[in-house]
């Protein structure tokens, strides 16, 4: 699947990408445990556009600028008018 391809509510997505930017990473609270998790966003781009990668805890570290990043089982949302690559807890995200 090819980033232009990705619609607001579709799950399931594999996609293959170069992450080109990286956010600082910054904390939030749980809304269901009294728990901090770190999120950063990543934007990942291939021939066909960019996308917003939301990147939780473990997953910051793992993901560099100019790596090249491979979601399964993803699934897509849209946060303030935007659309955003979520990988989920039943999604698997490799660095290649």
């Amino acid at each position: 699947m090819k980033i232009k391809e990705l619609r607001n509510g579709m799950k399931r997505v594999d996609i293959e990408a170069k992450v080109i930017e990286k956010s600082a990473p910054r904390e939030v609270l749980s809304r269901f445990k009294d728990v901090t998790h770190k999120v950063a966003t990543a934007v990942i781009a291939d021939e066909t556009g960019r996308v917003k990668l939301t990147l939780w805890n473990e997953q910051i570290d793992q993901v560099n600028v100019n790596d090249t990043v491979k979601v399964e089982n993803g699934y897509v949302t849209s946060f303030k008018g935007e659309i955003q690559l979520n990988v989920g807890k039943y999604g698997k995200l490799t660095v290649k």
